[in-house]
């Protein structure tokens, strides 16, 4: 038999949490074909002899939503062993829109998840209303990925609601009768589901909260029944959980959850939010867990999904510094990356630096240093700028700049928010309940680089501390996150699945360091980071990303439910 392609001599590793295995992959157009000993030739045959093959990797939670309009690649997720993306979540998308709206979803997106709405409205389309019409505009990008998407509750209330969309007085029935209308109609157009904002973290740029933060849950529950009509579509938040819950228990979290649960029980559909740990309520996360499977044991699908690692912000010379606010900082911002660095030689410059007239607003006793020579994401004091500073007997200011000038300005500092204890994570990644996302890619591009989290899953949780087994590891990032997402045929790989593969030298992945770069539309930075092992990344059957570099393919589809 003739092949389009096929891969010999790999260790398979299919998703389903079976045992790895040596076979041969045969593709044919954008499907496998064959799986095993596969006889015959083939246009490309590739050898992953020592390598491990593995299903493209499943994000079910990014913001790539502008992105994706620019960059077919949708970067960093594509250096990581992404091949399958989901956009709006957390409720903030750009359909349905009308006309006279789109700059406020802008503006909305810029202030939730920091892309700059100058480069929003430069690099996408706007053509279109609903949400049917804008999954046919995605259908008309080049894409390198495949892209799906989920109907947001911000636009959908813009939509019906106009102004009223952001009070917090409860939609009248005629509003909601019109939001499930709108729902209604990106379900059936091929919407992966419906995600809303209900933290108070997320707000528009006038300082109020998003629409829906303050909606009752009978709207979310109407809403809910649209789904469960159609039979198909999950249900996404960024949930209320530990917000002005005082008491330990944490009642207002457990009644979040329960009508999440309500929701996903009646209507026999999936739901998902984060999932995190942070130093300011410990056990909050450990809490989260235990109500969700409460309500999964009364017949609900829940699934909290959280990152392989720390989320947090990084700070560097190239963009902003912990010292930004101090005076003699404040004259760096002005220059370009190469002045800075001679900035750094100058010794008048340099004592300037050191003198602070602002107190710094972070903790860097939690602000660890990454190198080329050092990129580690576990968190242990000794590699924060702080401890640095104290075993050279220097100001904390001082150790950055000595830093920067000894590894030529490549030192990021990164600071994590969220998934703070290494212990939190393990016992998240370990529990069969808590899925793989969080990746943010897309999202705070010029704050977090978090689109490695599977790169860190299989490096450290894998490699290094063999706390997964390889296996149940591939799982979580592939057929896991698609069934969660009921995206057919992807994250398995066998006979008849569309051919989105990875094949990884896993003893030579590694990690690099996140670099600021201006490459969005109208040159806005962002970070971007990439990894080694990755030897090829395929997306329905076409070479996608080859050594870690884009091989031009824009064979990515659009997933309807």
């Amino acid at each position: 038999m003739a092949y389009d392609l096929i891969i010999r001599n790999g260790s398979v590793v299919d998703g389903t949490g079976s045992k790895a295995r040596r076979a041969d992959i045969g593709v044919n157009g954008d499907r496998i074909v064959a799986i095993g000993e596969v006889d015959g030739r083939a246009k490309k045959t590739i050898d992953a002899e020592g390598k491990t093959v593995t299903p493209g990797f499943v994000d079910i939670h990014t913001h790539l939503d502008a992105q994706i309009a620019w960059d077919p690649t949708a970067s960093s997720s594509c250096y990581h062993g992404i091949t399958s993306v989901v956009l709006g979540n957390c409720g903030v998308t750009f359909a349905p829109c009308k006309p006279e709206d789109r700059d406020y979803l802008a503006q909305m997106m810029e202030s939730v998840e920091d892309i700059p709405q100058e480069s929003i409205n430069a690099g996408i389309p706007w053509d279109w209303e609903t949400y049917g019409e804008y999954l046919s505009s995605i259908d008309r990008m080049d894409k390198g990925v495949n892209v799906g998407g989920m109907v947001g509750h911000c636009a959908v209330r813009v939509h019906a609601m106009g102004e009223r969309s952001l009070d917090e007085t409860p939609a009248n029935p005629e509003d909601v009768k019109r939001m499930c209308e709108l729902v209604d109609e990106a379900i059936g157009a091929g919407a992966l589901g419906f995600s809303t904002s209900r933290t108070f973290l997320h707000k528009v740029p006038d300082g109020r909260h998003v629409p829906g933060t303050y909606a009752d849950p009978e709207e979310l529950l109407s809403i809910g029944r649209v789904l469960g009509k159609h039979r198909k579509g999950v249900f996404e938040g960024a949930l209320r959980l530990g917000e002005r819950d005082r008491d330990d228990g944490f009642p207002k979290t457990r009644a979040e959850i329960a009508w999440v649960g309500k929701l996903s029980r009646e209507n026999g559909i999936r739901a998902t939010f984060g999932l995190a740990h942070s130093f300011r309520r410990p056990d909050l996360y450990k809490k989260v867990i235990e109500f969700a499977e409460e309500e999964n044991a009364a017949g609900a699908q829940l699934r909290p999904q959280t990152s392989s690692r720390g989320i947090g912000g990084l700070f560097a010379l190239d963009h902003r510094t912990p010292f930004a606010a101090s005076t003699s900082w404040k004259k760096l911002q002005n220059m370009s990356v190469p002045e800075r660095l001679d900035a750094l030689e100058d010794g008048e410059f340099r004592a300037g630096l050191e003198r602070l007239d602002q107190p710094v607003q972070m903790d860097l006793s939690q602000a660890y240093i990454l190198t080329d020579d050092d990129l580690d994401y576990v968190h242990d004091e000794r590699r924060s700028l702080a401890s640095y500073a104290a075993r050279t007997n220097q100001s904390e200011a001082s150790a950055f700049v000595e830093l920067n000038r000894k590894y030529k300005g490549r030192v990021v500092l990164w600071h994590p928010g969220l998934n703070q204890s290494m212990v939190a994570i393990e016992e998240m990644i370990k529990s069969p309940t808590v899925a793989m996302g969080l990746a943010d890619s897309g999202a705070h591009v010029g704050q977090i680089m978090d689109a490695s989290s599977p790169s860190w899953l299989l490096s450290y949780w894998v490699k290094r501390r063999g706390t997964l087994s390889l296996e149940k590891a591939i799982k979580s990032w592939t057929s896991d996150t698609a069934q969660l997402f009921g995206v057919k045929d992807r994250g398995i790989l066998r006979k008849g699945a569309y051919a989105d593969l990875n094949i990884i030298d896993l003893h030579n992945l590694s990690l690099q360091l996140p670099e600021y770069k201006h490459d969005f539309p109208g040159g806005a930075g962002r970070y971007v980071q990439t990894a080694k092992g990755y030897d090829y990344t395929i997306v329905n059957g076409q070479i996608f990303m080859e050594q870690g570099e884009y091989a031009g393919s824009v064979s990515g589809l659009t997933l309807r439910s």
